[in-house]
């Protein structure tokens, strides 16, 4: 297993308001399989980051690209792989 880290910078504040709650709803559903090792906004309102876990980079970007805020273009995406120290 590897750790995937997933920005999501905002694009669309009203769109983002209306994918929360899948947004939410889709994190929920995989933090309850075991493939989310952390998950929350940024502080300054310009997104968020979830951390993956998954045992490729292939994986992982399935899962991410998938996210509600992503499919509905509220925010983009960026990940790469994460090593923790």
């Amino acid at each position: 297993m590897a750790y995937y880290a997933a920005m999501l910078y905002m694009i669309d504040p009203v769109r983002n308001e209306k994918t929360r709650p899948l947004h939410i709803a889709y994190l929920d559903e995989l933090d309850q399989q075991g493939k989310i090792y952390a998950r929350g906004p940024f502080l300054d309102g310009s997104g968020g980051l979830v951390v993956y876990i998954a045992d490729t980079f292939e994986e992982a970007f399935s899962l991410a690209v998938r996210d509600p805020h992503v499919v509905g273009r509220a925010r983009r995406l960026e990940i790469k792989e994460w090593h923790i120290v």
